[in-house]
Order: structure tokens, then C-alpha cells, then sequence
């Protein structure tokens, strides 16, 4: 008699999906620049909000902000550490405005607007070390298209023009908030790189690169001195390197380079700016230091904390840090740690609920497309299905391929929520980082151009076939499952590739790559070639003809599996009409779809109720195809604003 998957980890504790998907107890955590307060993230009356303590007293919090709708996306201290800084939006619609809260305001004081503006979205171009109460942002407030720069004095809210913007992608700024580069693209899809002196930009660009290179190469900011600019540069070899140049001579010196991977973020000394250390994700993060006493507190940390970690905040002086620890099977944690008394304190642990759970351990892979490019993925397998830890199941399971959104995105290693509640619903979890990935070199990028439905979905195709021949997947047991680009996938799954996966799951994904490029936000227009190089060119006759060809709206017809679409009203990137036009090509052939609105998101579910009741709806719709369990829908429905829009009856509701 055969057993379900359902059946397979039925001894297994059900992980309720409020202890996965609802708010953490916290989160976010930062230490102000002078190293008096700390402060993190957490609930108050069911949305995040950001509170503070003294950091010698982390015990007396107070409230800082009142949102009451939608969580704060974004927080930081200012450089001064007389304030909060925070950005919110209205229902998705990605017009974040910056808002300001004083060290010394009453717990829940009034939030202060910096930006009150219509139909605007902020940017962050330039902070100082020497300038603390002052920094560089840009607003589209004149023209949506184009972010003007101006200088924000962070107590008053006055802000001053320092440069109008009619043609530029981005500025780069340098420690004394004097603009020196403006960057656009140019017409082969690459970027030019202007100086700009005495407020004037220069007529021809100093630095300048191809499409090849143009994800992978920028700079990556000055010194506090302004005697060295960091480059971060593929150009003339594969993968980014962090360089250093002199700004007196032109001369560069390499810093950092690896053959697999581009070289990520790094760490600037407080004060001086001078990189002190540098990290590398190829299949799972490098932390690599430059500076000596950096080294030593790396190694301190790591004979310490179990799994992976970072620095996540730190002080002007430097000596005390946040640090936060990812123990891979358990909630994500963050510590303060004392440099020189050599104490690690616990701050606060995420999901304290989620300590003891069955958390599953990833596992990293490396996968041959067909025409042999290596794919880094990770893979986390369902409860009692590998007794001997080997990473392949004793007997091949459901599976659920995930997608990561972008395409320009990558996954990672480390604990992740999705494949930890997908795992214990019985499958097995894979992601793919498919051709058009960023991070692995401009080459892994570049030969995903043109290929959204071509050799991109081939990759994912391949990476289902090793699952199957590695005795970890059954073959008429995969569903595929994303998120924006992964959504797209998902629409190309079930249409270019029908019979191979059991069902689809497709989240704010485009369907018609035509009508997305011409409803793009303003502000995305001065990159628009690159997507147009990569994707379809719609400005031609041919363009037009390639982006419907691989469009799944014209091929809904071939859809023969259940599809779950979920789809955000506001959404300024994938709009409501890429689904509502699936939606209805579908229903006109009588294929059966199940479509879930939410009047008040964007691209993503961001309110955990709303989150929490599409999951509700996508593990019963995946229990009901592939045989894995799930946690009754009960009534999360009540709480968010999902509005099932056709297709009540294909879930169970």
C-alpha cells in the first residue's frame, strides 16, 4: 500500500504557518552611531514598528513609530544619532516617503514627513562621517522619471536643490556630500560614468561600460578623505573585483577577487572609510578580513556561534557591534557584542517560537544545465525522509520548485522560511540559481539574455530531470512555485513545458511580457534599455513579435494542470492586468484557475495576515495535487483582505 507524502511525516510536528510567516518578537536590531541606544523592530498592535532602549538598559524600550496599517519596511539612525530615519509607503504602491522621529520624542509622538510629497519615491544618494546632521537624497517629485538631489538637514526637514535631473540614472557622492559622478545608461544597454566638477557634469564619460558588464561594474564609494574610490569591476576579466584608486594618480590596486563569484559587500572602517574586510556568496557566504584586529574578531565570533554570521550594526568607535547568527536549523538570533571586554550578549532571538521545531537542514548543490553551465541550488528535503543525512531521500518524494524572483536576484544558503514550511508539509524544496542570476559573473548573467522562456526555463527544466534521476523527486509529483519572475516562470512551466510539472503556484508574475515593459514605473525609464537588451526589444516590429512569443498569455490555452495565481491591486512593477489577462484567457478555454487579490499590496504580500492567508490557500491547493499535509485554512481568510476573485472550488473553500 503507498503512502502519501502526507502520510510520510505525519509523525512529524505540523509547524504552525503563524510561527513561520507572522511577525517576529523582533528584528532589524541596530546600535546608534555613538553607541548610547539600540534599537530594533518589533510588533505593536499586529504591524512592526520601531522601538529603542538605552544600550545600557535594553530592557526599557520605547516606541518610536505608529504605523498601524502596513509594517515599516526600512529603518536607520541617523549619522548624528539624534534620530530615527524610516520610509513607508501607501498599500504597495512602492512611493516610499522618508519620515524622522527624535531620540527624545514621547513613546508613539507624531511621525514627521521629511519628503510631503504626491506620488513620490525617495532615494538615499549620499551620507558623511564629517557631516552628521545632513545627507544627499533624491526625489521625483518634479519629474517622475528623474530623481533630483537635495540636501536634507536632518533636524530642520529643509531641504535645498543641489542638482536637477533631467537625463540621469544615479550620482555618486563623496564625504563631503559634493556630487562627483553621474552615471546613465548607454545606447548598447552598458553604463557611462561622468565626472561632475563644481556642480557640472562632464561631456564625456571617464568610465564607461558595455551591457556585459553593466550589472556587475560601479563604484562602490570614497574614502572619508576622498583619497580613494572603490570600484567594484568586471571589466577585462568574469567576476567583480573590489579595487581601490588612487584619486591623485588614477592608479588601481586589486583588492579582492574570486573565480566563482562576485565579491559582495564589504566593511568600511568607521572613520576612515578604508575597507576592512570583504565578503564572497558562492554557494555560501565568505567573510574574508583585511584588517588584523577585523580577523581576530571574526575568529573569536566563529569558535562561538554555530551556523553563519555577520555584522549587522556597529558603533563610531567600533568597539561594540550587533551581530546576527543564522544557527541554519533554528530562528535567526542577534547578539551585542563587547570588543574589548570579549562578551557576547543575546539581544533578542527572531522566532523564539520556532527553537526546538523540526527545522531541516539545506543543502548546497551544484547542478549541470544541458549544455553544461554549473547551477547552484539548495535543496532542503522533508522530515524522515534521509535518515542518513546524505541529502537524498531514502525513497524519491513530492516536490516543490521554488523560483526566485528578479530574474537579476539570486538564492542563497541559510535558514529560509518558504523552503522550511514547503519541507515540513512533506516535499522536497528546490531552488535554482538558473542562468540570468547575478552573482556569479557577468557571463552567468549574460547567458540569460533573451532566453526568459529559452535556455532560462531549460535550466529549471534540468535542475527537476537531476532531481528525479537522483532519486529525490517523483516525477509526476513537482510543482513549480515564485514570485514575480518566478511567477513568470511558473506561467512558462505550465505552458511552454505542460507536462512536467503537477501544478503551479505563480505570485505577482507577469504574462505578458509586451504590456509589462509598457506600464513599468517612471522611475525605472532611465534603465529601460538594459531590459530591453535582456528581455525584448517592444520599440520594434520584431521586438514586439519575440516578447509575445514568449509570453505565456498567448499559450494559456496549452495550460492543462491547476494553477493558484496571487496578485497585489497596487502593484507598480507586475500590474493587477498581468494577472486579471491570464485570468480571463484561461476562463475563456475553461481551464480551470484559482485567483486571489489583494486590494491593499503591491509586489508581495507584505502584512503578515494577508501573507499568512495565501499560504493557507497554496499548502491546501499543494496538499490537494501532491498529497503533502497542511494546517486547515480555518478563518485567516477573515482576518486578511484576500478576495478570491474565480476558483473557490479548486482549493477546498
Amino acid at each position: 500500500m503507498s503512502t502519501t507524502a502526507a502520510d510520510r511525516v505525519s509523525s512529524t510536528k505540523l509547524i504552525s504557518r503563524d510561527d513561520l510567516f507572522g511577525n517576529p518578537t523582533r528584528s532589524g536590531g541596530k546600535i546608534s552611531p555613538d553607541g548610547k541606544w539600540v534599537s530594533w523592530m518589533a510588533p505593536w498592535e499586529r504591524v512592526m514598528n520601531v522601538f529603542m532602549a538605552p544600550a545600557d538598559d535594553p530592557d526599557n524600550p520605547r516606541r518610536m513609530t505608529s504605523a498601524k496599517d502596513r509594517p515599516i519596511p526600512q529603518y536607520f539612525w541617523a549619522p548624528d544619532s539624534q534620530s530615527l530615519l524610516y520610509i513607508r509607503d501607501k498599500e504597495g504602491d512602492e512611493n516610499f516617503l522618508l519620515y524622522t522621529v527624535p531620540v527624545t520624542a514621547e513613546e508613539g509622538a507624531e511621525e514627521k514627513c521629511l519628503t510631503p510629497f504626491e506620488d513620490t519615491r525617495v532615494q538615499v544618494v549620499g551620507g558623511s562621517e564629517t557631516i552628521r546632521d545632513k545627507i544627499l537624497i533624491g526625489l521625483n517629485n518634479r519629474d517622475p522619471r528623474f530623481h533630483d538631489v537635495h540636501l536634507l538637514d536632518l533636524n530642520t526637514g529643509e531641504l535645498e536643490l543641489v542638482f536637477e535631473n533631467n537625463e540621469w540614472a544615479g550620482f555618486e557622492a563623496d564625504d563631503s556630500l559634493t556630487l562627483r559622478w553621474a552615471v546613465r545608461q548607454n545606447a548598447a544597454g552598458g553604463t557611462d560614468m561622468h565626472e561632475i566638477t563644481d556642480g557640472v557634469v562632464a561631456d564625456e564619460p571617464r568610465e564607461t561600460t558595455g551591457l556585459d558588464d553593466a550589472l556587475t561594474t560601479g563604484m562602490a564609494g570614497y574614502t572619508t578623505d576622498g583619497s580613494i574610490l572603490y570600484w567594484l569591476d568586471s571589466r577585462g576579466r568574469d567576476t567583480a573585483a573590489l579595487f581601490a584608486e588612487d584619486t591623485a594618480t588614477g592608479e588601481r590596486t586589486l583588492i579582492a577577487e574570486h573565480d566563482k563569484a562576485d565579491i559582495g559587500g564589504t566593511m568600511r572602517h568607521a572613520k576612515t572609510g578604508v575597507v576592512q574586510a570583504y565578503n564572497v556568496t558562492y554557494l555560501r557566504t565568505e567573510h574574508h578580513a583585511i584588517d588584523p584586529d577585523i580577523g581576530a574578531a571574526f575568529a573569536w565570533l566563529r569558535e562561538r556561534l554555530d551556523g553563519d554570521f555577520g555584522v549587522q550594526s556597529r558603533t563610531d568607535d567600533d568597539r561594540r557591534w550587533l551581530v546576527w547568527n543564522d544557527p541554519l536549523t533554528g530562528p535567526i538570533a542577534s547578539y551585542l557584542f563587547d570588543r574589548d571586554t570579549e562578551t557576547l550578549t543575546q539581544f533578542y532571538v527572531t522566532k523564539p517560537e520556532l527553537e526546538g521545531a523540526p527545522l531541516q537542514t539545506m543543502h548546497a548543490r551544484e547542478i549541470k544545465a544541458r549544455d553544461g553551465l554549473t547551477l547552484p541550488s539548495y535543496l532542503t528535503l522533508p522530515p524522515q525522509s534521509d535518515a542518513e543525512a546524505t541529502g537524498i531521500p531514502q525513497a524519491p518524494v513530492p516536490m516543490v520548485l521554488l523560483v526566485h524572483g528578479g530574474p537579476w536576484a539570486r538564492d542563497g544558503y541559510g535558514y529560509n522560511r518558504a523552503h522550511q514550511w514547503l519541507a515540513n508539509r512533506g516535499y522536497a524544496v528546490l531552488s535554482v540559481n538558473f542562468r540570468g542570476s547575478t552573482g556569479f559573473g557577468k557571463s552567468f548573467i549574460s547567458a540569460g539574455d533573451k532566453e526568459w522562456s529559452g535556455k532560462m526555463h531549460d535550466d529549471l527544466i534540468d535542475a527537476v530531470e537531476w532531481a528525479i534521476e537522483q532519486g529525490i523527486a517523483e516525477r509526476d509529483k513537482v510543482a513549480i512555485m515564485g514570485g514575480s519572475y518566478g511567477g513568470y516562470a511558473t506561467l512558462v512551466g505550465l505552458t511552454f513545458t505542460p507536462d512536467v510539472f503537477a501544478c503551479g503556484v505563480d505570485i505577482v508574475g507577469p504574462s505578458n511580457l509586451e504590456t509589462l515593459l509598457e506600464t513599468i514605473p517612471p522611475y525605472w525609464e532611465p534603465m529601460v534599455k538594459q531590459f530591453h537588451e535582456r528581455m525584448g526589444d517592444p520599440t520594434t516590429a520584431e521586438g514586439v513579435e519575440f516578447l509575445k512569443s514568449i509570453s505565456p498569455l498567448y499559450k494559456a490555452n496549452e495550460i492543462i494542470k491547476p494553477l493558484l495565481i496571487g496578485q497585489g491591486a497596487n502593484d507598480p512593477r507586475v500590474k493587477q492586468a498581468e494577472s486579471d489577462q491570464i485570468v480571463d484567457a484561461m476562463e475563456r478555454d475553461g481551464v480551470p484557475v484559482t485567483y486571489v487579490l489583494f486590494p491593499d499590496e503591491g509586489h508581495g504580500f507584505a502584512r503578515p495576515e494577508n501573507n499568512i492567508a495565501f499560504n493557507a490557500i497554496a499548502e491546501n491547493f499543494l496538499a490537494e495535487v501532491l498529497g503533502g499535509r497542511a494546517e486547515p485554512v480555518g478563518d485567516v481568510l477573515e482576518a486578511s483582505t484576500a478576495e478570491i476573485r474565480t476558483g473557490k472550488e479548486h482549493v477546498g473553500l
